[in-house]
């Protein structure tokens, strides 16, 4: 017999209505499994089954079911408030029902929405907010969750809900349990890289930071790197010396690392105030704090990392001088193209051979080429503070005041902001001088140096006196002045959300009519506001509502750098939103280029988010998406990101190809042929466009920005906004959100260089100094290799062509012969006559094949088989799967997971080289794409353990070298000081035509009798 389906529950519905409470109850039980299929049915009997739950004539096990009956109605109706709360009151039966089969959306639904009103309340709760009490019900459902978590080993589960329901109590239950440090680590990475408020961040971090046991080199020191970027992210002396304290003297070597650690990522009066609140230590402990107050400088990271970029330059010079043959030197735009491209090229690596070598190039430039020419030397010695004013000596005014020589001003101010520039990260010395130098200065070239230059040394030094020397050059209200003082004031306060400096900012910059100063102080205004999140939604708010397009522009950076490295959704909503409705194609361009500092910590997204932007209608929006791309990307070699670009290096629009090739450069910095397939292709790119006269000039300038970003520092530096620790690299933000200002004007593209990361592993012992050891890389040698040198063009040796013989004069020639045979005469003598058209009958050459006439090269004819000698091997050497590095080698982020020190070795790091397990060399022959997060931490200054302090050791010798007196060119990299430390050897880059002649020699008589 077949069993009819129920096609209605209006009979069951009608039970309900009995009198009789056993029919009610069978009623209840027999709608529950119901529901899914008559909910519309059910729902018109609600108010009804509401009753029932409320009625004290029925048992609890039935007002649970007509609680439970009502809940599944209203989940059905998409009322979920409702659901929850009579789900609440369903009790048992909730229970059970979970128990169920085919009830587990239903179910899920439900818990999800308790877990969101109770982390709704519990949050009301902390923020002092009247709210209602969370109910106990709901509170027993919540905790049931975590005990399930936790039986279920699902921790980060229970920790995700714990850190948004405020329940920090349940994080340290969880480690207390199972003492997992790496549930730490997860709490404090899920804090820092989601939308917490900044409040409520600190909270936890201070919260988690006791419960880090205490770091030893005993047990590896594995959270090091941990507790590095929560110290950073905090920035608060009062946690950072009482741990220093506990390390030493025990842990001396471990103490210097984490010093070294923490100048990496730390804010510069975070640094500052640590150093000053160091103990004097006693006769023991004395030497160890007045070394760590070394480092806490900034000075012992620079100068190492000056010597590693010396030591390992592999600058190509044959690209250059190529470059330089094909722009058109008189040209500004070029001839600041390859001033670029040389400063990146050579960033902190102190080498200006390729200047020296090209004086009357250099002698071509005039005006802000001039300017950009001598800045260039801040890039090229940047770290170099120790010799800066000395580098730069010949162009820094004197002392007696701006010179009056025509275009003396501009070289004066080039070297002002080159100074700020060497002195990025350590620039306490050369401020005082900046600050003097704008105040006594009269021209407003002068004055825009000296303002970038101050506000990059400067930098985050909340110095209120600097500030107002800075506010003094704006009111001249002079445009090219109060620009860079726009910029340097929001430098000086990068990061405070001072209420009073905005406000003042924004004040000038809605009076004056100059739109230079007025886009000067709107990213000023931005930097002011950096990290700080939603501390600055009213400032973003109102700048994103003004008519001027500038100072919305201004908004967009605001809202990137607050929320920088955060990936807000709403900062990312928002910023999407403006890309695609603003009426100004500048704020447009801005809001996708911001995109890039809001997701640079997971750069893997942000292909597919900029992929339909890439393809705008707009040129704008699609130079925006390629500067997104290149600076999110930058490093990683990301493929996804490289075939977005390389369609747009084919772009109509020359400013979006441009975008296209520089940001290619960010991106492939540091790849080599093995671990990147477009590599080669876009270096033949780049020669291509600057090579071809018929390209844009906008173009080839991008072109050739993107040859010196590809090879920058040497090839031994990357472009990274994460510092090794993983926290926000604060100096290499500000260094790319002002050279993305270069739209504007050029000379702010040099800030590229603050983002310039050195990669490398630089080991030094407890004297801090360099041991010369070797470790293991455990991949072939080819993946990380440096790019082989371009060869020089190959000079052809021009054949000599022998002479072609005519037919008609061969048959001449026969005929004379056969007549001077019939009348006897001596075939020598017609030789000598007839030399000139002699038939031709030359020795051939003992090579195989024949000889073309024409050409004079071997021909392919057909030849007799050769018996070789020997057997040639047709196979190929095969590559080792691993190589031994010595110290103070580049070692690339991509490399650093197959990086480790020999166990048997005299030398071992005091915390791991890299915060993941050593990867095995990759069969495949190609490196995964990293992301920052898997590339973060490690390599840079390690510390080293000397396991055998008894042997005698061999140490790297860090003194300058004495001055070569002839150096060797044929495009090979000069490495060494620049001359300026040991001497000139040659004329000086500074000679400049209009100078004034030499004063002639006093009279003197030669000794013609003493020629000896």
């Amino acid at each position: 017999m077949v069993v009819r389906s129920q096609s209605s529950a209006a009979g069951v519905l009608a039970l309900l209505s009995e009198p009789d409470a056993l029919f009610k109850q069978h009623a209840l039980k027999a709608l529950n499994p119901l529901v899914p299929r008559f909910w519309a049915e059910i729902s018109e009997h609600i108010a009804l089954i509401e009753s029932l739950y409320e009625s004290d004539d029925l048992p609890k096990d039935a007002r649970d079911s007509a609680a439970l009956l009502a809940s599944k109605v209203y989940y059905y109706l998409g009322e979920y408030d409702e659901s929850l709360s009579f789900a609440l009151g369903a009790g048992n039966a909730f229970e059970a029902e979970a128990r169920a089969v085919g009830s587990e959306e239903y179910v899920e639904t439900v818990v999800s929405k308790a877990i969101d009103r109770y982390i709704q309340l519990r949050t009301a709760e902390k923020l002092g907010s009247k709210v209602e009490a969370v109910d106990p019900r709901l509170q027993n459902i919540i905790e049931g969750i975590f005990s399930r978590c936790i039986e279920d080993g699902e921790y980060k589960q229970a920790i995700g809900i714990a850190l948004e329901s405020r329940r920090l109590d349940v994080i340290s239950g969880i480690y207390n349990q199972t003492h997992d440090l790496s549930l730490l680590t997860y709490s404090m990475e899920a804090v820092l890289d989601t939308g917490f408020s900044l409040v409520y961040r600190d909270q936890v971090l201070r919260f988690l930071f006791p419960l880090f046991p205490e770091v030893s080199t005993k047990e590896g020191a594995t959270h090091v790197h941990t507790l590095t970027r929560l110290l950073v992210t905090l920035a608060d002396s009062s946690l950072t010396v009482p741990l220093f304290l506990s390390l030493i003297p025990k842990n001396t070597l471990l103490s210097y690392q984490l010093a070294f650690d923490l100048v990496e990522g730390g804010a510069r009066d975070y640094l500052d105030t640590v150093r000053s609140e160091l103990p004097e230590g006693d006769e023991t402990t004395k030497p160890i704090f007045d070394k760590l107050r070394s480092i806490f400088t900034g000075q012992e990271s620079v100068k190492i990392y000056l010597e590693f970029l010396k030591r390992n330059n592999k600058t190509d010079h044959l690209i250059l001088k190529h470059t330089k043959d094909v722009l058109e030197s008189r040209s500004s735009i070029y001839h600041t193209a390859l001033t670029l491209q040389n400063a990146f090229m050579h960033a902190g690596t102190t080498s200006d051979q390729f200047l020296r070598d090209n004086l009357e190039w250099l002698a071509l430039a005039s005006n802000w080429s001039k300017f950009s020419a001598t800045a260039g030397l801040g890039v090229i010695h940047k770290g170099y503070f120790e010799q800066g004013m000395t580098i730069l000596g010949p162009y820094l005014p004197s002392g007696e005041g701006e010179s009056t020589m025509q275009g003396a001003a501009y070289s004066e101010g080039g070297a002002l902001y080159a100074l700020g520039l060497i002195s990025a990260g350590c620039g306490s010395g050369v401020t005082d001088y900046l600050r003097d130098t704008l105040k006594s200065a009269q021209g407003e070239v002068v004055q825009h140096g000296a303002a970038l230059g101050l506000g990059i040394a400067g930098m985050g030094s909340k110095n209120m006196e600097t500030f107002e020397d800075l506010k003094t050059t704006l009111f001249t209200d002079s445009a090219v002045a109060g620009e860079a003082a726009g910029y340097a004031m929001g430098l000086i306060m990068l990061g405070t959300a001072a209420a009073e400096p905005v406000q003042e900012m924004l004040t000038y910059a809605r009076e004056t009519n100059h739109e230079k100063i007025i886009r000067g102080l709107a990213i000023g205004v931005a930097f002011v506001f950096y990290s700080r999140q939603e501390e600055a939604n009213s400032t973003v708010k109102l700048l994103l509502a003004e008519k001027d397009p500038i100072l919305r522009y201004g908004g967009v950076y605001t809202l990137a750098l607050a929320y920088a490295g955060t990936a807000n959704n709403d900062a990312v909503r928002q910023l999407l939103h403006i890309a695609v409705s603003d009426v100004s194609d500048d704020v447009r361009r801005a809001a996708v280029t911001s995109l890039a500092f809001l997701l640079f910590k997971n750069p893997s997204q942000v292909p597919r988010i900029v992929q339909l932007l890439s393809e705008s209608y707009n040129p704008h929006v699609r130079c925006g998406a390629t500067l997104a791309l290149g600076i999110a990307c930058a490093g990683t070699g990301l493929q996804d990101a490289v075939e977005i670009l390389e369609p747009m290096t084919k772009d109509s629009v020359d400013f979006v190809r441009q975008g296209a090739f520089i940001a290619l450069g960010m991106i492939l910095v540091e790849q080599s042929e093995a671990s990147s397939p477009s590599l080669a292709s876009t270096r033949a790119l780049y020669t291509k466009v600057v090579s071809d006269k018929h390209e844009d000039p906008v173009a080839r300038f991008g072109a050739s920005i993107g040859q010196g970003l590809i090879d920058a520092g040497g090839r031994n530096v990357t472009i990274s906004l994460l510092s090794r620790a993983g926290s926000r690299n604060t100096n290499a933000i500000v260094g790319m959100v002002m050279f993305c200002q270069f739209w504007y004007w050029y000379p702010l593209a040099h800030c590229a260089c603050l983002a310039f990361e050195p990669t490398g592993i630089i080991g030094l012992d407890a004297d801090l100094k360099v041991p010369k050891f070797e470790f293991t890389s455990n991949a072939r040698p080819s993946l990380f290799a440096y790019p082989a040198s371009t060869k020089p063009p190959k000079k052809e040796a021009v054949a000599k062509v022998a002479t072609a013989v005519l037919s008609t004069t061969a048959k001449v020639k026969a005929r004379e012969k056969r007549k001077a045979a019939e009348e006897g005469m001596d075939l020598d003598e017609v030789k000598k006559e007839g030399d000139g058209d002699a038939e031709m009958k030359e020795e051939t050459p003992a090579v195989s094949g024949d000889i073309s006439p024409i050409t004079g090269s071997i021909s392919n004819l057909a030849e007799e088989p050769k018996v070789p000698s020997a057997p040639a091997k047709a196979t190929r050497k095969s590559e080792p799967s691993s190589e031994m590095l010595p110290n103070f080698s580049r070692v690339t982020p991509a490399q650093l997971a197959y990086i480790s020190f020999p166990a048997e070795g005299r030398y071992q790091p005091v915390r791991p080289v890299s915060n993941r397990p050593v990867a095995k060399a990759p069969k495949s022959g190609k490196v995964a794409n990293l992301t920052p997060q898997s590339s973060a931490g490690g390599g840079g200054i390690l510390m080293l353990v000397d396991l055998r302090p008894d042997e005698e050791g061999e140490f790297l010798d860090l003194s300058p070298p004495p001055p070569v007196a002839d150096a060797a060119t044929n495009g090979a990299a000069v490495v060494g000081p620049p001359a300026a430390a040991t001497g000139p050897s040659g004329p000086h880059i500074a000679l400049d035509e209009s100078a004034p002649e030499a004063d002639t020699p006093e009279p003197f008589e030669y000794p013609f009798g003493n020629d000896a």
